[in-house]
């Protein structure tokens, strides 16, 4: 065998681990939305006095089941963490990564941050106090939106450039819809049609994360 031949070899390998371990990454980035939007369901269509069209998901880390929607906000931002790492050692150094990681910081906060009880939930808990913890969920969350906004139209750029007319107007279409849901929620007042929107929103948002992982990966 050959010194070429030999160092041929050992690229291929490390290529070939490079590539598993950003597939792994990427991996995550499949299964956070889906996970994520499973166990909030569960958990809105079981937990007792909780009403999809008048509560936001958040509220879930209140009451005694409260650690399980703490633990789905950790386990999403991580798996996010994660395929935002994947994005970067596919696809270089760039805004998109960063903004989506820092969406996946955001979630971690809010996990760590509980949001404050509200509207009756739940049930036999005092509502309409404000605590720090509830500011700094508020807080942690309007940052991680609005990164994950900006991360759509940053993606939609470079779609754009490299000639991905379908890729570009999705993910155009997605920031906005994303970035109208939370101004409902924000300005609804407790509205069901403003709570409903941002739901919705939240679920098109972790589609379209999804829906991008999967493409990263199939192009890794």
């Amino acid at each position: 065998m050959t010194t070429a031949t030999t160092h041929a070899g050992t690229a291929a390998r490390t290529c070939d681990r490079e590539t598993s371990v950003i597939r792994s990454l990427l991996g995550y980035g499949v299964i956070a939305g889906p996970v994520y939007v499973g166990v909030s369901l569960t958990e809105a269509l079981t937990r007792d006095g909780f009403d999809l069209s008048r509560h936001a998901w958040s509220l879930l880390a209140n009451g005694d089941l409260g650690w399980i929607h703490i633990a789905n906000f950790v386990l999403a931002g991580a798996m996010t963490i994660a395929f935002a790492a994947g994005l970067r050692r596919a696809h270089g150094r760039g805004w998109a990564p960063r903004l989506l990681g820092a969406y996946g910081l955001s979630l971690l906060a809010a996990g760590a941050f509980r949001a404050d009880p509200a509207q009756g939930f739940p049930r036999g808990v005092p509502t309409g106090e404000v605590s720090w913890h509830g500011i700094a969920h508020l807080a942690s969350g309007g940052v991680g939106f609005a990164c994950l906004v900006a991360a759509c139209f940053v993606l939609a750029r470079r779609f754009a450039r490299r000639g991905r007319a379908a890729w570009a107007w999705s993910s155009r279409a997605t920031g906005t819809l994303f970035a109208a849901g939370f101004l409902a929620v924000a300005s609804g007042a407790g509205a069901a049609w403003a709570n409903l929107a941002f739901t919705g929103a939240v679920v098109l948002g972790w589609a379209w994360i999804s829906a991008l992982a999967v493409h990263a990966y199939r192009n890794a």
